[in-house]
């Protein structure tokens, strides 16, 4: 994820027993406690046919106009969601 500064954020899915949070979930809240106003695109590499929808309205959430790009482990493009 990278917000309108130019920072990014990286993570991964957390699956504990008390604690589940997707990756961009997880970049959205890394985000947000860093003071970001707003993001300009995410990226999700995942085997899912597709981006989970209540991942890409976390992102939309903090960023109306951010790109989302949905893509496979072997790096292939599967989707790229605009606004």
């Amino acid at each position: 994820m990278r917000d309108e500064t130019g920072r990014t954020y990286a993570a991964a899915a957390v699956a504990l027993p008390s604690l589940q949070l997707s990756a961009l979930h997880l970049a959205v809240a890394m985000a947000v406690s860093s003071g970001a106003g707003s993001l300009e695109a995410a990226a999700l590499v995942s085997d899912a046919a597709a981006p989970d929808p209540g991942d890409v309205k976390a992102v939309r959430e903090l960023g109306p106009s951010a790109v989302v790009f949905h893509a496979a482990p072997d790096g292939t493009i599967l989707a790229t969601l605009l606004p």
